[in-house]
């Protein structure tokens, strides 16, 4: 492709000092004060002729003083907007805005952000800051922007490899995807995406109900990778540690290309991964990185919002959309050569609207092959309908309160827990429960913060109640664990109800809370999330009346009499029936569909379904296993 920063620089003569990439997008910087202010419709005559998106920023020379520019903002803002914090994107000519109330910062059809702009010609950029205070955000956006010259080059050099690449000449293209895990099977979710030009990594974790061994992570000594550099973007569907839980790894291991996700995805998974690393210290083990190598994949970050299209290599397009299972989950639409095939990565879905999310999107421009889940893809997993699930949920809650006991209820810290603290601070809001203590134990109430950081990705309800100082996750019944003397607390005070991680029970706050109370009888145990194969709560859910604690315990084995329920129907995975659903409502409808992502069984038995009642191609890979998509 001609040089196309040169094209572009041709069109507007003498205004332009520099031009350059941020990814796929581009950015002319000027230091002609008067073409800043009013170039807006040169800008657009460009961006007509190329068809690619153009951003036009002040050059350094001209930009105002910050001491200055800050004190110009805070003139220009109200107090009500609360502004919480000023952090200037010195390498982007970016002021960053964050605020409690965004929209008194921008003001009506963006006038303040536009006399903030005309003003002190900084780019500004309004940010919602958590009502939660969320030290790990915090963290990040110093990482991206603290005077960074190398995430600056970083950008610009994935532009220049997209167009310099781009050659719609070039005739033989052929697409493969191989399955480097969760194939048959639930967890360390990563799949090869290769053409002759490409190689994208869909996902990269691990499987978290496995404690050690090679089972536990993807195949990544596959002859197709071979130098980690020569993978060109890896792309997150969502922060769940088994999708995202080795990525640093591959920082660790010399990968220096993108990863594409969404800020909430982001956020979260920087929390999950340095969990990670704190519970390998406390069993006294080596983690497998460390938290430089999280830090590295913050700075090789892209994050996209929902409808979002970008170019992430020359013959290869992305758009994510909402997949309704935890907080910034996507499904990724890949556009392939231009037009050449359409595959969409799913990842894991809800194909129901919850208290949280709405539900995922299932119609795209173009589609010809599938991915699909299949955690609950049996005939065994037809759900029952929400509200007699929740009726259920509230009886066990109060039997266990008459009989003066606790419940246990393991979660995972992302989405299933904050849909359970929704789900509890209705009831004793509305008198279907007592007013009783609850305790939140591990990330789950860091992870809370983040979602208070990103109310655009939640459902409409939550949201409002955001936006109205509302929120649910500050209700005064939460009662926050942070330290053994409070563990202590919950575990010899009254009657109360424990939302803790781990969900499968192999680690963090709920391992401990268990071995003290599986003894007694009148305590119960809720499991809402999935419980893997070879986990100590698949172990529990399955009836055993004995378990051994590991190793972490000294092998101690306990005695397991306290009730025991599963709560099918609670969980962020879509049922057999909304996986059904969204294949039949789905437009327009794929040629081909690929079920990973759940037990064989599940798999073999959902793809069959699929196959019969659609006549659509169904194929259920193997780990290790490549299929063609063109």
């Amino acid at each position: 492709m001609p040089d196309i920063l040169k094209t572009i620089k041709e069109e507007i003569p003498n205004v332009i000092t520099d031009a350059t990439f941020e990814g796929a997008n581009i950015v002319l910087y000027t230091e002609d004060k008067d073409f800043f202010r009013n170039g807006d419709s040169q800008i657009k005559e460009v961006v007509s002729k190329i068809k690619k998106r153009i951003e036009l920023r002040a050059d350094k020379k001209i930009l105002a003083s910050e001491e200055e520019t800050e004190k110009t903002i805070r003139a220009l803002v109200q107090e009500e907007a609360e502004i919480i914090n000023i952090i200037f994107d010195v390498q982007r000519s970016a002021v960053i805005i964050e605020a409690k109330k965004p929209g008194l910062v921008i003001g009506k059809q963006g006038a303040i952000l536009n006399d903030i702009k005309k003003s002190t010609f900084w780019l500004p950029v309004v940010q919602r800051s958590p009502a939660i205070p969320s030290k790990i955000t915090e963290k990040i956006r110093s990482v991206l922007y603290a005077n960074n010259t190398y995430r600056k080059k970083f950008l610009n050099d994935i532009g220049r490899k997209i167009y310099n690449d781009w050659n719609p000449e070039k005739k033989e293209m052929w697409v493969r995807l191989t399955f480097l895990g969760s194939g048959g099977q639930v967890g360390r979710s990563c799949l090869l995406l290769h053409t002759p030009n490409s190689k994208i990594l869909l996902d990269c974790g691990i499987n978290p109900a496995i404690s050690e061994g090679p089972e536990k992570y993807p195949y990544l000594d596959v002859s197709e990778i071979g130098d980690l550099n020569t993978i060109d973007a890896i792309i997150i569907s969502h922060a769940h540690l088994d999708h995202v839980g080795l990525v640093p790894y591959l920082y660790k291991m010399g990968y220096k290309g993108p990863t594409y996700m969404t800020a909430p995805t982001r956020d979260i998974s920087s929390l999950s991964q340095l969990d990670l690393i704190g519970v390998a210290y406390k069993k006294a083990q080596f983690p497998l990185y460390k938290a430089e190598h999280i830090k590295e994949m913050v700075r090789h970050s892209i994050c996209l919002g929902y409808g979002e299209v970008t170019d992430i290599t020359s013959d290869i397009r992305i758009t994510l959309y909402n997949a309704g299972h935890v907080l910034g989950s996507s499904l990724v639409h890949i556009n392939i050569g231009n037009g050449l095939h359409n595959f969409v990565y799913t990842g894991d879905t809800k194909y129901a609207r919850t208290r949280l999310l709405d539900a995922a999107t299932n119609r795209f421009p173009r589609i010809e092959t599938l991915q699909l889940e299949s955690t609950y893809g049996s005939k065994n997993d037809v759900l029952p309908p929400m509200r007699e699930v929740e009726e259920r949920f509230m009886g066990i809650i109060q039997d266990t309160l008459t009989k003066k006991g606790k419940v246990l209820i393991p979660e995972l810290g992302l989405g299933h827990a904050q849909e359970t603290m929704l789900r509890v601070e209705e009831a004793i809001r509305t008198g279907k429960l007592p007013k009783i203590p609850v305790y939140v134990d591990g990330m789950i109430w860091d992870i809370n913060a983040i979602h208070t950081a990103y109310p655009d990705f939640l459902s409409a309800n939550v949201r409002n109640q955001i936006f109205q100082d509302n929120n649910p996750f500050l209700s005064d019944i939460f009662k926050r664990v942070g330290s053994a003397v409070e563990r202590k607390e919950a575990l010899e005070g009254g009657s109360c109800i424990i939302i803790s991680t781990h969900g499968m029970l192999m680690g963090g706050a709920s391992r401990e809370y268990f071995r003290h109370l599986a003894d007694n009888p009148n305590n119960s145990i809720i499991f809402g999330c999935y419980q893997g194969v070879g986990s100590l709560g698949r172990e529990v859910k399955e009836g055993a009346k004995e378990v051994n604690m590991g190793p972490d315990y000294g092998n101690e084995t306990i005695k397991v009499n306290l009730r025991v329920e599963t709560m099918y129907g609670l969980s962020p995975h879509s049922s057999r029936n909304e996986l059904l659903q969204y294949v039949n409502r789905m437009s327009p409808r794929p040629k081909k569909i690929i079920i990973n992502h759940g037990e064989i069984s599940k798999s073999l038995d959902l793809a069959s379904t699929i196959y019969r009642s659609n006549k659509i191609e169904t194929t259920v890979p193997k780990n290790l296993e490549t299929i063609r998509l063109k």
